[in-house]
């Protein structure tokens, strides 16, 4: 009897030990590409962005709808209100030039149950590549998540397309989302953590130096042990292929594993390098 029950112990500790193995695995679209970018939309990020969705003459898509307004350094404004067809078409020309291709369609709605209308999300379903742009993160979750938008952004990344994003559009694509009210400036707000989800157990903070931001994830990484963290500044960019992130700019990586190293809770590497999600390490 006492050595069955050993046994059964045993056991009962393995599948709990294999179960938050799992539970703390990086997981990552098997196809299909995401650009990241630290805060910017970066001009390594377009160019990838780009090249992956097949090129100037590929169908685009840019999501404004996590932002209060969005300005181009050409000097175009948008806000969330220009809903006109002379102002969207105005912003979609400057998008193109931007992003020096032929075409850009602008995808926006503030309304969830437009999101999930077959009429709003068939528009990606031929896309070759859509872009998130600025804002709050979580506007995003309230607007798309579990929408049949949504779903049509994880069948964009099925059939080898691209998603890119830059600050909210960075955050969004992980499991993990922080600073998710747009009404209240808190980095972890309860209810309102779940991302988009294509890189699962993973959580970005953009806008790392410029910002300074280097401890934020040390909280969030001690709430949420699972999580692996990246900090990333605004010119920094992560292109990410079947769970290798090449990282293209210049500067640091900071990475968050909930580790103590040298009296910090992160290590960096130089942009450059290459990552592993699968291997949670820098592989060249």
């Amino acid at each position: 009897m006492k050595y069955i029950l050993t046994r059964f112990v045993i056991l009962t500790v393995a599948v709990a030990l294999i179960k938050i193995a799992i539970a703390q695995n990086l997981s990552f679209p098997s196809r299909g590409t995401l650009i990241i970018t630290g805060g910017s939309i970066t001009k390594e990020g377009i160019k990838s962005f780009v090249d992956n969705a097949g090129g100037a003459g590929a169908d685009l898509i840019f999501i404004p709808s996590a932002s209060s307004g969005i300005r181009l350094d050409s000097g175009f404004t948008w806000e969330p209100a220009d809903t006109s067809t002379e102002k969207i078409r105005a912003f979609e020309d400057h998008l193109a030039s931007y992003f020096g291709v032929k075409k850009i369609t602008v995808l926006h709605t503030t309304r969830k149950e437009v999101a999930n209308s077959e009429q709003f999300a068939k528009r990606i379903a031929t896309a070759n590549g859509v872009w998130l742009g600025s804002g709050n993160a979580g506007r995003y979750a309230d607007i798309f998540l579990g929408t049949k938008t949504w779903k049509e952004l994880n069948k964009l990344l099925a059939r080898g397309g691209v998603i890119g994003g830059n600050s909210a559009g960075s955050i969004i694509q992980c499991s993990y989302i922080i600073r998710g009210r747009p009404d209240k400036p808190v980095l972890m707000a309860a209810g309102h953590e779940q991302g988009f989800g294509f890189l699962k157990n993973v959580v970005i903070n953009p806008h790392l130096l410029s910002a300074k931001r280097e401890t934020e994830l040390v909280n969030v990484l001690d709430r949420h042990p699972e999580l692996t963290g990246f900090g990333i500044d605004d010119e920094i960019t992560f292109v990410i292929k079947k769970g290798i992130i090449e990282t293209k700019g210049d500067g640091l990586v900071y990475v968050y594993d909930n580790q103590l190293r040298d009296g910090k809770w992160w290590y960096t590497f130089a942009v450059g390098k290459k990552f592993s999600l699968k291997d949670k390490k820098v592989v060249e």
